[in-house]
């Protein structure tokens, strides 16, 4: 009985080493073959095909350059009081571990021992196009990551609104405030 039961679990183990799925004939994307004309395995797109799912064909709203590959300081699409608020959402997903609230670099991680970011504050921040925060928003910078995979482009924009009013608002006064909203302000400024 007992070799009986090994030579079964013998044949059982032995049909299952079958390699055919993992070594079966097929083509990888990319890859040179001898099956085409060309040496290529998959062929090239027909023209007039439409994408599915994502179609990337605004260059200003994907990637924040122009034509030439330099960035351009506007924002493809207006910059709203909803816009702004979905920037501040994302952002706080996203961003403030690392960047703190406020933009200043010192967020939780950083306090855990992480690499500091720079400032939003810092001059340099202040004067580069807004495209190129997109871009290190889209492809990452130094020890930040990319995010492009985890944020839609018009939350990249927003985002970057939203760090453009952190920076506003670092360096507003009161006199930056429109007088019809300074009473709101309170005795003490701005709370």
């Amino acid at each position: 009985m007992l070799v009986g039961g090994l030579a079964v679990l013998a044949m059982l183990t032995a049909s299952a080493c079958r390699q055919d799925m993992h070594d079966q004939p097929k083509y990888i994307a990319l890859r040179p073959s001898d099956f085409f004309a060309d040496g290529r395995s998959a062929r090239p797109i027909t023209a007039g095909t439409v994408a599915r799912g994502h179609l990337n064909d605004d260059a200003a709203l994907n990637t924040g350059k122009l034509p030439d590959g330099t960035f351009f300081n506007t924002f493809p699409f207006p910059v709203t009081k909803e816009v702004l608020l979905r920037g501040r959402q994302r952002y706080e997903i996203h961003c403030a571990p690392c960047h703190d609230r406020t933009g200043s670099g010192l967020g939780m991680v950083v306090r855990r021992g992480f690499r500091r970011p720079p400032s939003y504050h810092i001059d340099r921040l202040r004067q580069v196009p807004n495209g190129y925060l997109f871009d290190v928003i889209s492809s990452g910078f130094g020890t930040m990551p990319d995010f492009a995979s985890e944020i839609q482009p018009t939350d990249r924009w927003a985002i970057v609104g939203y760090m453009r009013a952190l920076q506003f608002a670092q360096k507003a006064s009161v006199n930056d405030v429109p007088s019809e909203a300074r009473a709101q302000l309170g005795p003490g400024g701005p709370q």
